[in-house]
């Protein structure tokens, strides 16, 4: 059976490090990564046998569509109780934990998922390819939606750049540049990924969450 847990029994406030949002927090907006976090914990707790399938989709929709912290925090008591998750350490915190444990690929196969939808837009897909790879793999592997999300936002940044930049012919001028610039990123992209690294391209726009 489940264990549940008010408020009062936060599992994070029995541990010195607080790694979970307080309640002050619950209407904070979440970060694409604050859910993959969680969407790791679920497909944990799955594994293990702690959720049956239908536990196991309810709890990794709830977590796929979260808005804010208050719609993650109760998923992380139903999965622990008064059991205080491990808080991962990440040194893009200088140390300090975050949320919640970071989703990293679990094979080879997700490295080179998530590597694809960075290479695909070089093959003349553009955002078509970090889309594919978004609706084929990014709903079961976190690690291949973080990636496919930051290059489907790149490639709609460079499309809307050089719409804009085609208005004037200085800017028609500029755009074999900030193509190339562009492989030149979704080259290092997909290196990133085949290392089972984050990566965020400069400049972009992130219309997708």
């Amino acid at each position: 059976m489940e264990r549940t847990a008010t408020p009062e029994a936060s599992p994070w406030r029995e541990t010195g490090a607080s790694p979970a949002p307080g309640p002050g927090h619950a209407g904070l907006r979440v970060s694409n990564q604050d859910r993959e976090q969680v969407v790791e914990h679920v497909k944990t707790a799955y594994a293990e046998g702690r959720l049956d399938k239908f536990e196991f989709d309810d709890r990794l929709e709830r977590a796929m569509t979260a808005r804010v912290h208050g719609d993650l925090m109760p998923i992380m008591y139903e999965l622990y109780g008064s059991r205080p998750a491990v808080p991962a350490f990440h040194p893009q915190t200088g140390g300090r934990p975050l949320p919640y444990p970071a989703a990293r690929a679990k094979d080879g196969g997700e490295r080179l998922g998530a590597a694809a939808a960075h290479l695909l837009p070089l093959t003349g897909l553009f955002a078509i390819g970090p889309l594919i790879m978004l609706l084929a793999a990014g709903r079961t592997s976190p690690h291949v939606r973080r990636h496919a999300v930051e290059a489907l936002n790149f490639q709609l940044t460079l499309l809307g750049a050089s719409v804009l930049l085609a208005i004037t012919v200085v800017g028609a001028v500029l755009i074999p540049a900030v193509w190339i610039g562009g492989m030149v990123l979704s080259v290092i992209g997909g290196v990133k990924a085949l290392t089972d690294d984050d990566f965020r391209y400069p400049l972009a726009m992130r219309p997708v969450k």
